[in-house]
């Protein structure tokens, strides 16, 4: 059973990641031959005063 985290910045649309974890999850299907409801996904959203570049949040970058 295959499972996948994906961590990522909070912020995206909910049909953005829902479409993420879609082609992440047909893309293990093919290139592990795994079934599809045997793959796991995990989306974690991170604030972006929780995430660091270095010692720089990303909450005090610019985009």
């Amino acid at each position: 059973m295959p499972i996948i985290q994906i961590t990522m910045l909070e912020g995206r649309d909910q049909e953005t990641i829902e479409t993420c974890i879609r082609n992440v999850a047909r893309t293990v299907h093919e290139s592990l031959g795994a079934p599809l409801s045997s793959i796991r996904i995990v989306v974690n959203e991170v604030p972006k005063n929780r995430f660091a570049v270095g010692d720089k949040l990303k909450s005090e970058m610019q985009e």
